[in-house]
């Protein structure tokens, strides 16, 4: 194998020989060798492929073909756990690095790409802004950066994450010398913003189509009463097979699954509530078919492969069509007939639609968090967390703001990084030291000088170690890092904060709070749209497949197999039924709210309260989310609880 100046690959191994000796198969799947033709040309590519098409080894396959590092970015852990399994499996050098590592693990795989032994590197979007990380890679070759759920870049995409704005920039930065961004759920619009975003042609974005001809969708309408007789009755009159019933809050995973167990069948809940080894337990018992049917939230199903899952419920509707067609996507990877079918109640939207009003911060928290933020000197050091106890935003939301101001060119990121640097020896000064030569051992020795020690742990002075030293951040913790990875101390990095520089020094306030609550309504409408369209598409009079496949660009005629094209009428959604909220006796809410002022003064947090939406000041605040009121209007639409509200 040879690579030429231009880092292109020049090699007499041929990607479908690699596919046969390392991955077993004969062929490739649609679209996987466009795809890995292109990156290994030297090209970067968009793949938009439907849930459990390969979309995977569009990334394995050219990192055994590339020289140094592919570097992989997926915001799901468990994805990332299941991969790694099978690559290692296959003898392929493949590692993650994330929280849940213990510090013999992440010495371990610190060390492994310090000495370019692997081959892939799984990470979370939000480790490629984080300094201890940037330290580790610096210098290393990064032939392709594969983004996973790559659609998080878009504003309009359904799961837009402020971290996937970034990541563009992180490639750039890093000297990455392709990108791979992959998908299964993308309209048109979201497909130009990622090619747009990396840089990626036109004739190297590789669409296969969305259609599945082997799934059969079906709608049937209910009122909440009827639901679980109706899901009992699917149940019973159909042939048993690995079975998801989708469930919106985690309260009813619990429900559905004691209910289901009652009347006889074998089935477990499963939701991001529960301890994380009955998670794993549970999952592992579906994959093994121990356990036939799982109630979930949509914290199930990212990245667990299964092909025989034979029926995919919707117990909730589903929040859009792109949540929709990821999770019907999880039945029949293994080519065979399978049912999908949407127990449609319009009563789901109350519930959908509070959640999208919950995220929406009100115009008091922008203005108090950006007149804070600007209010500051030129350089802006915060910690998110800190940020959102203060002026009750979820930190996701936090960074949505942070990231709406960077755009605005109102702001710079100049970076993560941690407050507290401490470390513990594992030998004397001196003994530590002695390893190392006479020039390294100065430096680290001038780092000592700079720390003060507790009984065990010692803390240091970053900035007077910048000035003592003469050195730079980076290059002092990378000294702390190569002292951890010798085994020599254990290194300790908390208080996560981030950087800012204001770029604009003269900013009207009062316009751009009013800009930036617009841009957060104009999202909330967008999703509350999101929610009619299924709505719309559960009454759908003509071709459900069609109809779903129209939104994602992808105009088919009358799939002949769903349940309209097989006869079913369509569905006639009983109205809404909502109950007034002056059916509830609040009487006893204005004294909560009066003893809780900084979690309840404002007419949107009292909503949330009320309609059981956690916050950061709620949390904040002992026993507020066991009190009654919490979650008492739940299922009275929040704009009426809001009007109710002073």
């Amino acid at each position: 194998m040879d690579f030429g100046s231009s880092g292109i690959m020049t090699t007499t191994i041929a990607p479908l020989a690699l596919l046969k000796s390392h991955f077993g198969f004969d062929t490739f799947r649609p679209g996987q060798e466009q795809v890995i033709q292109t990156l290994l040309e030297g090209r970067s590519a968009c793949a938009i492929f439907p849930t459990g098409s390969g979309k995977s080894l569009c990334y394995q396959l050219p990192a055994l073909l590339l020289p140094g590092l592919t570097l992989v970015v997926s915001p799901l852990l468990a994805l990332m756990k299941d991969q790694i399994d099978s690559l290692q499996a296959l003898g392929i050098a493949a590692e993650r690095l994330d929280s849940s590592l213990d510090e013999a693990s992440y010495r371990r795989v610190t060390q492994d790409i310090r000495g370019g032994q692997l081959k892939l590197l799984f990470v979370a979007p939000e480790r490629l802004g984080n300094e201890r990380f940037l330290n580790l890679i610096h210098g290393q070759r990064i032939s392709l950066l594969a983004v996973d759920e790559a659609h998080c870049i878009s504003s309009w995409g359904h799961n837009f994450r402020p971290d996937y704005l970034k990541l563009a920039d992180a490639a750039k930065a890093l000297q990455v010398e392709r990108v791979l961004a992959l998908t299964a759920t993308a309209t048109p619009q979201v497909s130009d913003d990622m090619a747009q975003a990396f840089d990626i042609a036109e004739g190297d974005v590789v669409n296969t189509g969305f259609h599945r001809p082997n799934l059969e969708l079906r709608v049937t309408a209910c009122s909440a009463v009827e639901r679980p007789a109706l899901l009992e009755q699917r149940l019973h009159e159909r042939p048993p097979g690995a079975t998801i019933i989708y469930v919106s809050l985690q309260r009813d995973a619990e429900a559905v699954a004691e209910r289901l167990v009652k009347a006889g069948f074998d089935a477990q809940a499963y939701h991001a509530g529960m301890q994380s080894e009955q998670r794993v337990a549970t999952q592992e018992a579906f994959m093994k078919g121990t356990v036939p049917i799982i109630c979930a939230t949509i914290a199930f199903g990212m990245g667990v492969d299964k092909s025989n899952i034979r029926y995919v419920y919707h117990y909730h509707m589903a929040k859009g069509y792109e949540s929709y067609m990821q999770e019907i996507g999880r039945a029949g990877r293994d080519g065979l007939p399978s049912i999908c079918e949407l127990l449609a109640c319009s009563d789901d939207s109350t519930t959908l639609e509070n959640f999208v009003y919950g995220d929406t911060p009100d115009p008091e928290s922008i203005t108090s968090l950006v007149t804070e933020l600007l209010g500051a000197d030129e350089e802006i050091d915060i910690a998110i967390s800190d940020l959102s106890r203060r002026h009750d935003i979820r930190q996701l939301v936090v960074n949505t703001l942070l990231t709406r101001l960077e755009l605005k060119g109102i702001i710079r990121s100049e970076g993560h990084y941690y407050g507290s640097i401490r470390f513990a020896q594992r030998q004397s000064s001196d003994a530590i030291l002695a390893q190392y030569p006479q020039k390294q051992a100065t430096f680290i020795r001038e780092i000592f000088t700079c720390c003060s020690k507790a009984r065990k742990w010692i803390s240091l002075d970053i900035d007077q170690a910048i000035s003592h030293t003469g050195q730079v951040r980076s290059v002092i913790l990378r000294a702390l890092d190569s002292l951890q990875d010798k085994g020599l101390i254990d290194l300790q990095l908390a208080g996560y904060r981030q950087r800012f520089r204001r770029l604009q020094q003269t900013v009207d306030l009062t316009v751009l709070c009013r800009e930036l609550q617009d841009t957060f309504s104009q999202h909330e409408a967008m999703e509350i749209s999101r929610i009619e369209s299924m709505l719309n598409y559960a009454r759908s009079e003509s071709c459900l497949t069609s109809k779903l496949l129209d939104y994602f660009g992808e105009p088919i005629q009358p799939c002949g197999h769903c349940g309209i094209c097989l006869g079913d009428p369509p569905a006639l959604l009983p109205t809404r039924q909502q109950t007034p909220i002056e059916n509830y006796d609040l009487s006893q809410f204005p004294a909560l709210v009066e003893n809780h002022r900084q979690a309840l003064a404002r007419p949107r947090q009292q909503a949330r309260f009320l309609c059981g939406l956690n916050s950061p000041a709620v949390s904040a605040a002992r026993g507020l989310r066991s009190n009654p009121h919490f979650g008492r209007c739940a299922d009275v639409g929040f704009a009426e609880v809001l009007a109710s509200c002073k």
